[in-house]
């Protein structure tokens, strides 16, 4: 076994033993493009999503210089007809970008420094190409001598492109090596298969892709790998029911990616440290990839800042992916910077209606984190004021909580267009951000008579009341409260035990302030 010919199964003996998800599905997939036009796979997702652990699992399985049969035999990929057929059968070459870049003294010398070192263990396994320099020539020369074809990994495949990404020249020089080993005419030749991975995907010049044989799937077009993006909603719940948490939170923290054929994708290293923990909470600060929110979030790129607030505010955003350019330095639009939020996973995509969203509630507290730290203050002291409102609400204290909710306003006129119902509902979410921690925020309700416009409903942690909220522009509050007695909202929390407040909150369009009632309601009496 070598460091990057045929690396053995280690990687994935270590993945077994903790929390594991099956995702051999995979290799089912991979085994059906082998030797075909469909061979070069290159999957893109954001950090903390699975991608190293499948390349670890793909390297145990096809790997011949080890024996895997033991780490699959009790999972899905033992079932497929194909299985035995191509165990342990090929030679694998494991390139992890990131280590060549850590490991060599100048980042300029990465591409021949890679190889370099992959050459070297060529041969000192075949008598081919010890004069060679080129990595291609020495394992068409290895193909041509053997008469065997490689599998190709290689593990974030775009580090150069985001740890160089001013360095044109050197990514061209990557991108030359990784053409002579994909896009060339020996291609066929001598590489059985090639699966690469990385948070962006493969750098566009122009409309056309660098390599343009790699079938790719990303996070806004995954297709038929959809179910390999993250964990699935039957695995979360069969994980939530092992390990004895609530699926429910669960759901809401880390659910939200939604694809065509798959609805309900959850972000695995959040759900796995939730689980680890045996607590909900924030488990993506700490990626390298937060930084980036707060760089590209402070651009304010042609209205990037009002689309932000408004998807705070519970909205989604239509954008334009097709201008991005797979990089972090062409970066020439808003629509440029939501594309590369969606391939991080600060946001998800909705490829029917070409909208974007904020994902779930660990999300949404990275985005309240780079807002409040990247000088937005009308909208960061909103956020941090939001508790004080909450306060005011449950105390009953209307005159408060409309004063409050001028202030929001007032702070974000140059942000947000506040020219009707929805807008008002935006301002209302933002404003009560900090009820996230203890309510689930439900906008448009159905009751059977009609949709209550927000309807907070406590957690199981909290003893805090209910609260459904009904909203009017250039109205009555009062009339917000009769609306949501005379439609009977309320039944719509029928199962619901505990202590409800409707709250009425009216936009004067003339005096441009808002007024509130809030009042107590009373099943008993209802």
């Amino acid at each position: 076994m070598g460091m990057y010919l045929n690396i053995g199964n280690a990687g994935f003996q270590s993945v077994r033993k903790g929390l594991y998800v099956d995702k051999t599905g995979l290799i089912s997939f991979i085994n059906s493009t082998l030797g075909t036009k469909d061979k070069l796979t290159c999957v893109s997702r954001p950090r903390r999503f699975g991608k190293s652990f499948a390349t670890q699992m793909l390297c145990a399985y096809y790997d011949k210089s080890c024996d895997s049969r033991d780490l699959f035999c009790d999972l899905k990929i033992a079932d497929d007809s194909m299985f035995e057929n191509f165990l342990n059968q090929f030679d694998v070459i494991y390139l992890d970008i990131t280590w060549f870049i850590s490991t060599v003294k100048n980042i300029k010398n990465v591409v021949c420094y890679l190889q370099e070192q992959v050459i070297e263990e060529l041969c000192s396994a075949y008598t081919a190409g010890e004069k060679e320099t080129s990595l291609p020539v020495v394992l068409a020369k290895v193909a041509e001598m053997t008469g065997h074809k490689f599998i190709i990994i290689i593990d974030e495949w775009d580090a150069l492109f985001r740890e160089a990404k001013d360095d044109t020249d050197l990514q061209k020089e990557y991108l030359q090596l990784l053409r002579g080993l994909f896009k060339s005419s020996l291609t066929d030749k001598m590489i059985e298969a090639a699966y690469m991975t990385g948070i962006l995907p493969i750098k566009k010049y122009g409309t056309q892709s660098a390599l343009t044989d790699f079938r790719e799937y990303t996070m806004l077009h995954p297709k038929k790998l959809a179910e390999y993006t993250g964990f699935t909603e039957s695995e979360v719940k069969t994980l939530c029911q092992k390990y004895g948490m609530n699926f429910e939170d669960a759901k809401k923290w880390y659910d939200g990616y939604s694809f065509s054929r798959v609805k309900s994708v959850y972000s695995p290293n959040s759900v796995v440290q939730a689980i680890c923990n045996e607590e909900f909470g924030d488990y993506w600060t700490e990626t390298e990839t937060y930084e980036s929110l707060k760089y590209y979030i402070g651009l304010n790129q042609d209205g990037l800042r009002d689309a932000i607030i408004s998807m705070l505010g519970g909205e989604t955003c239509r954008i334009n992916t097709r201008t991005f350019q797979n990089d972090m330095s062409s970066i020439k639009s808003k629509d440029d910077v939501l594309t590369l939020l969606v391939h991080l996973g600060y946001l998800a995509y909705d490829s029917g209606r070409k909208e974007v969203y904020i994902p779930n509630q660990e999300v949404a507290d990275e985005f309240k984190n780079a807002v409040e730290n990247s000088g937005w203050e009308g909208i960061s002291t909103a956020l941090q004021a939001s508790e004080d409102l909450l306060a005011a609400t449950l105390q009953g204290n209307a005159e408060a909580v409309a004063k409050g909710i001028d202030e929001v306003h007032l702070a974000n006129t140059s942000v947000l267009s506040y020219n009707n119902e929805n807008a008002l509902s935006c301002v209302i979410t933002i404003a009560y951000y900090v009820a996230r921690k203890d309510y689930i925020l439900i906008r448009e309700l159905p009751t059977g008579k009609g949709f209550a416009d927000i309807v907070f409903l406590p957690e199981r942690h909290t003893d805090k009341p209910a609260m459904i909220v009904e909203l009017k522009w250039d109205g009555e509050a009062q009339g917000a409260i009769s609306q949501i007695e005379e439609r009977r909202y309320t039944g719509a929390l029928e199962q619901y035990a505990g202590d409800i407040l409707l709250v009425g909150i009216n936009y004067n369009k003339k005096d441009k302030r808002h007024e509130c009632i809030i009042k107590s309601y009373n099943k008993e009496l209802s």
